[in-house]
């Protein structure tokens, strides 16, 4: 809990009715003395936006989806609001909402490309950001990056915030490699004959996270590590020849840092998101915590293994893009979030999605990051390009 000095900080939650935004929630609902929540913003779940402004009164909300603006079922649930609450539509309501006078600190948990303008004005506006929303660095890192410091920018991914926290009072100059860990997902140790034959609900089945269907998908790819090495590579200013990406079936170490001297920091603990969840929240300071402690004799033991770059092609596809930069890893990010989506309503094969993924990248001219607007163009194309090749699948 806070002390009797400080004050609970203000909390605008982007993603509220999500995985990460729920469990933020709980996080909120623990420790009531220690942050408020000012704002809520979802895409189009109104019914559970709506409940959670009611029970956490909150009075300024955003639906991102325009489209709810004029709809009946709207007007059935604004008489459960509380008194004089204001809602906004559509994304640019949320650059007003991460730029709010009284906001500490955004938690940014919106899925997909859509989170950049978030991040980029909640820094710009010299708010504190925990970043939950890969893309925001894996799109713009180049943008991003430089309107932070270790002190505004918290990652909320359990793997950086595991190497956030290893850093603590280290001189980062002095690290020598960042080992990224990753459980294998749910076909660790397929073949590429087999993998053609999954299905949607097998991919959806993690062996240790639950997450939301995006980022179970990538993780099943092995595509969501790459997409961390990239967020890995701008946070910590890390050379991807620094970068040693190990499966660790266990998840009970989130990540290492390897120092010149040898030294090696580990951070181990539950898998379970809402302890970077509240890391990010509670810096510099730590809260009792929200699940019960890891018995680590039950574990019994932890392995290591090399990631199959031959039969999940998407994740050297990903390293190569992060490694090239510039518009690449927006390309990259646009067309696999098109795949991947194609994938879930079974419009095309587990292994299509690297196909799709990496012919959309070869038909890429690449460009310097120059802005927003840039980006979004590229994103716009690559996902024209990239709804193209679903078709053909």
């Amino acid at each position: 809990m806070v002390t009797l000095t400080e004050k609970p900080k203000r909390l605008v939650l982007l993603g509220s009715t999500g995985s990460i935004g729920r469990q933020t929630l709980e996080i909120v609902r623990a420790h009531p003395d220690a942050v408020k929540v000012i704002a809520l913003a979802a895409f189009s779940n109104l019914e559970l936006l709506f409940a959670q402004a009611r029970e956490f009164d909150v009075k300024t909300l955003v639906l991102a989806d325009e489209r709810l603006r004029n709809s009946s079922k709207l007007s059935l649930h604004l008489s459960q609001l509380p008194s004089g609450t204001q809602i906004r539509f559509g994304p640019s309501a949320l650059e007003s909402l991460v730029a709010l006078d009284e906001a500490d600190i955004v938690l940014n948990a919106l899925v997909g490309a859509a989170g950049l303008r978030a991040s980029y004005y909640t820094l710009l506006n010299n708010k504190r950001l925990a970043l939950a929303n890969k893309e925001s660095l894996v799109v713009g890192g180049d943008l991003i990056m430089p309107l932070s410091t270790p002190s505004t920018l918290l990652p909320v991914d359990s793997e950086h915030s595991a190497i956030y926290q290893c850093l603590v009072g280290e001189d980062i100059s002095e690290v020598s490699r960042i080992w990224l860990t990753a459980s294998g997902g749910p076909f660790r140790g397929m073949n590429r004959e087999q993998l053609a034959q999954v299905t949607v609900e097998q991919a959806l089945a993690h062996p240790r996270w639950t997450m939301g269907k995006k980022i179970t998908i990538d993780s099943s790819t092995l595509m969501n590590k790459g997409l961390e090495a990239i967020e890995l590579h701008h946070l910590f200013s890390t050379d991807y020849d620094n970068i040693r990406i190990v499966v660790h079936p266990q998840s009970c170490i989130h990540s290492m840092v390897e120092f010149r001297d040898g030294s090696v920091k580990a951070h181990l603990g539950a898998t379970d998101m809402r302890v970077p969840i509240q890391y990010a929240l509670s810096y510099p300071h730590r809260w009792s915590a929200p699940l019960d402690p890891v018995d680590f004799i039950s574990i019994a033991s932890l392995t290591f293994e090399e990631p199959d770059m031959v039969s999940f092609g998407l994740l050297p596809l990903a390293l190569q893009a992060g490694r090239v930069g510039g518009t690449y890893p927006a390309v990259l990010n646009a067309a696999n979030e098109v795949a991947v989506s194609a994938f879930l309503t079974k419009a095309c094969s587990f292994l299509d999605i690297e196909r799709i993924v990496s012919s959309v990248l070869e038909q890429h001219s690449n460009e310097p990051v120059e802005s927003c607007e840039q980006l979004e163009e590229v994103d716009s194309w690559a996902r024209a390009q990239a709804k193209s090749l679903v078709s053909l699948a």
